[in-house]
Parts: structure tokens; C-alpha cells; sequence
């Protein structure tokens, strides 16, 4: 084995060392996005009344928890978390759950049946930031020893 051989084998970059690496992340990114994961789900109660502002949201008819995935991203070597967008008769439901704001909404009249559409403010009930934020503590325990 001539010598440049011998060099190239002590750096990093070879085969072994990144592929190793790149299971290790999508090992442990995607243990903290079924964390997080989690961690949301659970903070969701089931309730008939409406949650207090600035608390997660109450869950009625269950759709918000059963939407809230999480997939690893190997082009970005990251992991998503959140729920899926759905439509409601609200708007897309889960930003403003998260970050509050305004919506159109429509409104049937009772005695006429005629529908207006109508300005509604929705203040905001966060869930998966704090989620997030209650599980980031534990990531660098997960990456201790995971490159193998």
C-alpha cells in the first residue's frame, strides 16, 4: 500500500465513516420526531370546551391528534413534525391553532338559511412548539455514542 493510500484512510470522509454518520442522524432525528410527536399528541385533551388561550387545544372530535406525523428528510438530513394541513369551516385549522390570526369564515342564518362570510380572530394555542421545546432538551443525550 503506497503512502497516499495510507493518508486517505485517516481522514473522514471515507464510505464507512459518512454512510455511518448518515444512519446515526436518521437513527436519532427520527427517535426526536416521535418524541416531539408525542409529546404533542398527548398534550391535546379530549374536552367539549374550548381550551384557554395560550394552552394547547382541546380536541373534540379527535382529528387534530390523529393528523400529527413526523417524516426524516435525507436530502435535508432533518426531521418534520406537525400535523397535515386539513380544511374545516374555519380555514386550515392547525396554523391557526399553533399562531392565532384571522380567517374568513362562513355563517348561515338561522331564520333566513342565506350564508354571509364573516372576519374571525382566533388567539393562539400553541402545541407543538412547546412540544418542541419540552423535548429538544433530551437530543444530546440521543446523539451520545449513536455513530457506530
Amino acid at each position: 500500500m503506497d503512502s497516499v493510500a495510507q493518508v486517505k484512510k485517516l481522514f473522514f470522509d471515507s464510505k464507512v465513516v459518512t454512510d455511518s454518520v448518515d444512519r446515526a442522524t436518521r437513527k436519532v432525528l427520527s427517535k426526536f420526531g416521535a418524541f416531539v410527536r408525542r409529546s404533542a399528541k398527548s398534550s391535546i385533551r379530549k374536552r367539549n370546551a374550548a381550551s384557554a388561550p395560550g394552552s394547547p387545544p382541546s380536541s373534540h372530535a379527535g382529528h387534530l391528534k390523529r393528523l400529527i406525523y413526523f417524516s426524516y428528510d435525507p436530502g435535508r438530513q432533518s426531521v418534520v413534525v406537525g400535523p397535515t394541513p386539513f380544511n374545516t369551516s374555519v380555514g386550515i385549522a392547525p396554523p391557526l391553532l399553533e399562531y392565532g390570526g384571522t380567517t374568513t369564515v362562513k355563517v348561515r342564518e338561522r331564520w333566513s338559511g342565506k350564508t354571509k362570510k364573516k372576519s374571525a380572530t382566533y388567539r393562539a394555542r400553541p402545541f407543538m412548539t412547546p412540544a418542541f421545546e419540552k423535548e429538544r432538551p433530551k437530543l444530546p443525550s440521543m446523539w451520545a455514542d449513536s455513530v457506530k
